[in-house]
This record gives C-alpha cells, sequence and structure tokens, in this order.
C-alpha cells in the first residue's frame, strides 16, 4: 500500500497512552510498534517528553503518544513540565489508553481517573502486568470492580512486556479512529529527530545502570551529530547538578561511563543500522531540573512555547 492507496473505509487517529509512572506505558507502545522507540527502565518516571509513534497498516494509522507518568504530588521545573505533558496530551487526541498496574489502584491512579472523568473521548481500561498475577482467580472481580469507575469504551488484561491480548488492544483502538487517509507517511514511525533518539538512549542506559537518586538528576544533551555513509559520529553532554554525582556516573577510572556508551552505541547502532561511534562527557549544571531557564536550554518546554 502506497499513500494514495487508501481504501474508502481507512481509518486514522490519535492515541494518548496515560496513565501513573512505570505502570509499562512505553513498554506497551514499543510492543504494539515492534520498535525500540521510547525508553525503559524498572524506575519510574523514565518517560519525560511526549513522543509520537505512528503505527500504519493496510486498515489503519494509529499515532500513539507515549506520555510521561501522571503524579499527583510533584515539586521542581521538571516534574511541573512533565504532568504538563501529560495534560497537554489528552485535548486532541481521538481515542485515551488509561494503563494501570495489575490489582491496586493507587492514589495517583485515583488522580488520573478524576483528569479522564472531564474528557469525552473513548477511554480503554488497560490492566497491564497480568502475567505477575500468581492468583487469576482475583482478577476477574478486580475487572468488573475497576470498570464501574468510569465509562470506559473497553476493559482489558494486557501484558505488555509478553505481548498477551495487545493485538485485540489494538483492534479496539482502530474501531473508534475516525475515517481518514493517514496523516503521515507510511514508512514514518516517530515525530523526533535522530539526535533526540540518540539523547534518550544514553539517558536509558543512565536509568538502567545507576542508583536510584543519579538518573534523576540527569539530562542529555547531542551536541554534534555527524552521519557519514558507513558511519554516525555522536558527541554527548551528560549534565548532572553536584560533582559528586558527575563522579558516580564516570566511576572509578572512568569504568561507568564506558559501559554507559557501550551499551547505548550498541542499541544506537540497532536503531541507525549503521556503525556509531560515540563519544560522552559529564558536565555539572547546579540545580538543572528546578531551573526553567536551564531546562529551555535542554529542550524542555520548547513545544509549548513556555
Amino acid at each position: 500500500m502506497t499513500v494514495t492507496e487508501f481504501p474508502d473505509d481507512y481509518r486514522s487517529g490519535y492515541v494518548a497512552i496515560i496513565g501513573r509512572p512505570n505502570v509499562g506505558k512505553s513498554t506497551l507502545l514499543n510492543y504494539i510498534l515492534g520498535f525500540h522507540l521510547s525508553i525503559t527502565s524498572k524506575k519510574p518516571q523514565t518517560t519525560r517528553h511526549r513522543l509520537l509513534g505512528i503505527k500504519t497498516t493496510r486498515t489503519a494509522q494509529a499515532v500513539y503518544i507515549d506520555t510521561p507518568g501522571l503524579h499527583q504530588n510533584y515539586q521542581g521545573a521538571i516534574h511541573r513540565f512533565m504532568n504538563r505533558e501529560a495534560m497537554m496530551t489528552l485535548q486532541d487526541v481521538d481515542v485515551i489508553v488509561f494503563v494501570i498496574d495489575r490489582l491496586k489502584l493507587t492514589e495517583e491512579d485515583e488522580y488520573a481517573i478524576s483528569l479522564l472523568e472531564q474528557c469525552s473521548q473513548p477511554i480503554i481500561l488497560v490492566v497491564n502486568k497480568v502475567d505477575r498475577i500468581k492468583n487469576k482467580e482475583v482478577l476477574l472481580p478486580f475487572l468488573e470492580e475497576v470498570s464501574q469507575r468510569l465509562k470506559f469504551a473497553g476493559v482489558l488484561p494486557v501484558s505488555a512486556s509478553k505481548g498477551s491480548n495487545v493485538l485485540e488492544l489494538e483492534k479496539q483502538i482502530e474501531s473508534h479512529l475516525h475515517k481518514s487517509p493517514a496523516y503521515f507517511p507510511e514508512e514514518q514511525i516517530t515525530d523526533k529527530s535522530d539526535r533526540f533518539l540518540a539523547s534518550e538512549l544514553i539517558r536509558e542506559k543512565i536509568m538502567r545502570l545507576l542508583g536510584q537518586e543519579v538518573p534523576y538528576a540527569v539530562a542529555v544533551e547531542v551536541e554534534a551529530f555527524e552521519e557519514q555513509e558507513k558511519i554516525i559520529k555522536i558527541a554527548a553532554i551528560i549534565w548532572v547538578e553536584r560533582d559528586n554525582q558527575k563522579s558516580i556516573i564516570i566511576g572509578h577510572k572512568g569504568q561507568q561511563l564506558k559501559a554507559i556508551g557501550k551499551q547505548a552505541r550498541i542499541s544506537m547502532e540497532g536503531l541507525y543500522k549503521k556503525k556509531v561511534f560515540l563519544k560522552l562527557w559529564v558536565k555539572v549544571k547546579d540545580g538543572w531540573s528546578n531551573d526553567e531557564r536551564a531546562l529551555k536550554s535542554l529542550g524542555y518546554f520548547d513545544e509549548f512555547n513556555l
């Protein structure tokens, strides 16, 4: 199918993936796309930006928007930014996918539900990570109970990591899209630049390799991205807030930074299908995560012109 061959009943639309931090929104998006687009880690608040992931088939084009996790009691400019990213997404989408983690509604889930009560779009509830529920007999009563909380267009138990029931979710989403030609060329899979994807892959490796504190004080800025015929040369700065964080990321004799660089380079070569030469530096920008001017200089807030 080319972009000029859409059938009369072709459907297209925007789909927001919403939920509190660490419920598996990015994992779900990556499985749907069949492509590692949105970075993931076991640490909450890994996703900081709205990210478009475009899935084009012969019958529909769904433009998924992965959002930062909604959190009620947030502090600091970076957390205000992430909540604003998530909230802006709800305004102009056609379908909302609300993701929760297994059998418990937390205070932040309840906060998300209070926001969704104001939305008029179809909302599909996804109960994720059901593969980790040992006693499956408790699942059906929970689904019946939670389905009463909002007028959901559908309620689905899913395992995003294993792909269980994801195809059924895609079918339900497609049924709510509008009849329309595709919004994007069929070969396009995201709205983000190669520079952005490179910076996110570096941050992903930091999130996965380091402890609880340092990843949240980290931003990555790609200073140079030079694509040649057989190789891509990338230079990036890892920004932290304190000198001791810089020491942790560099590690003894630079071993931690080498490990971050190696893992990021391998992922980049898989993404770009070319050899990658990656050079990393670590620098200190005191208090950047609570400084809106610093955030703007690092690429945050730009899309809203705030």
